[in-house]
């Protein structure tokens, strides 16, 4: 969440940067900064009255010293007074600062000065293009029509032991689901990442510290009698591992990746869209994520970004970059780019990846900080992106590498398939 000194010493630069999420916030900024001066008021009285308290609880030591005993129990009863007013502000605070919370809770990042003002996906800018359009032979199909042949993902049977978006993978099709994993994962650890495997289920503190709550609840699976919440992302416990933490200054930048299955309700979702693997309830996914120093977070966020481009690559998908309008970014991004494969038989643009910096957003939340040379502690700036989310990159390696007589395995993945054509 955004810090309130933030929005105390730069309220007009918050507000226009909100403009550019389509928000008009400057009633909801006004409530905020009302709040925090009837919360920093508490705590000047309750400051003054403690000191003052302070104060008189020595004296009256002073005066029992000097045999002065009715003066002493005067300042006593003055002392039960005090400590019934210390106690009404101390209470008053709370609530002043539960309703600051709240009311913070509501308000998404500051996007970026990169990002533009937009309202819908239209909006969003190719910022780089990679690849040719794959020529496909004649009778191609799409991915759903694929794994059907070569037996390979079962919907229906997934239907019928869970429901749909919870698909069965089977033989060749699960080799190949186990084969990008390794390799994704693979290539996070040659490029520094520390590998982590977490719990698939977090708690609402864990929620609440990368901003899926109070505001994704809705698209979460929720295990009510243990108040869990599976996770929609490994980004969750694993950005939550630095959670009440103090690194040092050359602890940064911290990098860990991991791979989990993914949960998300995708509640509303429908229609041709969503067919086959192009949007499911569970699905594989391997995440990068990075707690970093606030001046090297945005070299990092491109660092990450080419880290995707080179899987893609390595891959040999057509590829495109978009750098997402305010209007389409999520609630705690500041900068989000996300990245789309082409589906030559759908004949359409699938992304599979989002890399974002959120700066201190998150950090905030999390009370994820580090200590300067200086001794001063300060928040950290943390990221993450998928590399990769493995249901549409299977799709257009399946659509794009069809033949008529098997799929073409890409080469990097041949080590851990063992096999070079899926027929």
């Amino acid at each position: 969440m955004l810090e309130v000194s933030r929005i105390r010493s730069h309220k007009n630069e918050v507000i226009a940067g909100l403009s550019k999420r389509n928000i008009q916030a400057e009633a909801l900024i006004n409530k905020v900064l009302e709040v925090d001066e009837k919360r920093r008021a508490a705590q000047r009285m309750f400051d003054d009255q403690q000191a003052e308290m302070n104060k008189i609880s020595k004296s009256i030591g002073q005066l029992f010293a000097e045999g002065k005993t009715d003066e002493a129990n005067q300042m006593r009863t003055k002392t039960s007074e005090l400590k019934e007013s210390i106690q009404q502000l101390k209470d008053e605070q709370a609530i002043f600062e539960e309703e600051l919370k709240q009311l913070l809770y509501q308000i998404p990042n500051v996007p970026s000065a990169q990002v533009k003002q937009g309202k819908t996906p239209e909006d969003n800018e190719v910022v780089h293009q990679w690849g040719a359009e794959p020529k496909l032979h004649e009778g191609a199909v799409a991915h759903w029509e694929l794994t059907e042949k070569y037996d390979l993902i079962d919907f229906e049977l997934g239907v019928k032991l869970t429901g749909a978006g919870f698909p069965v993978y089977k033989g060749k099709g699960a080799m190949l689901q186990r084969a990008l994993i390794n390799f994704f994962l693979n290539e996070a650890i040659a490029a520094g990442y520390q590998e982590i495997i977490p719990p698939h289920l977090v708690n609402e503190a864990s929620g609440y510290g990368t901003g899926q709550l109070p505001d994704k609840e809705g698209q979460m699976y929720h295990a009510t009698v243990d108040n869990l919440y599976l996770i929609p992302t490994a980004e969750v416990p694993i950005t939550n591992i630095l959670r009440d933490v103090i690194l040092r200054e050359d602890q940064l930048p911290v990098k860990m990746a991991g791979y989990t299955p993914c949960f998300r309700r995708e509640a509303g979702s429908y229609g041709k869209d969503v067919r086959g693997l192009n949007r499911l309830h569970q699905f594989d996914k391997v995440e990068i994520v990075q707690a970093a120093h606030p001046e090297k977070s945005y070299q990092i966020l491109d660092e990450m970004v080419k880290h995707v481009q080179a899987l893609l690559e390595k891959l040999g998908l057509q590829y495109r970059i978009l750098r997402l309008c305010g209007g389409d970014m999520g609630f705690t991004s500041a900068l989000t780019y996300d990245m789309e494969v082409y589906s030559a038989a759908q004949q359409k643009w699938l992304e599979v990846s989002s890399i974002s910096n959120f700066e201190t957003f998150q950090s905030n939340r999390l009370k994820l900080r580090y200590k300067g040379k200086d001794g001063n502690t300060q928040l950290a700036h943390t990221l993450n992106g998928s590399a990769l989310a493995l249901p549409r990159i299977v799709a257009a390696l399946l659509e794009n590498n069809q033949t008529p007589d098997g799929i073409v395995v890409p080469k990097v993945l041949v080590p851990f398939m063992g096999v070079e054509v899926i027929n």
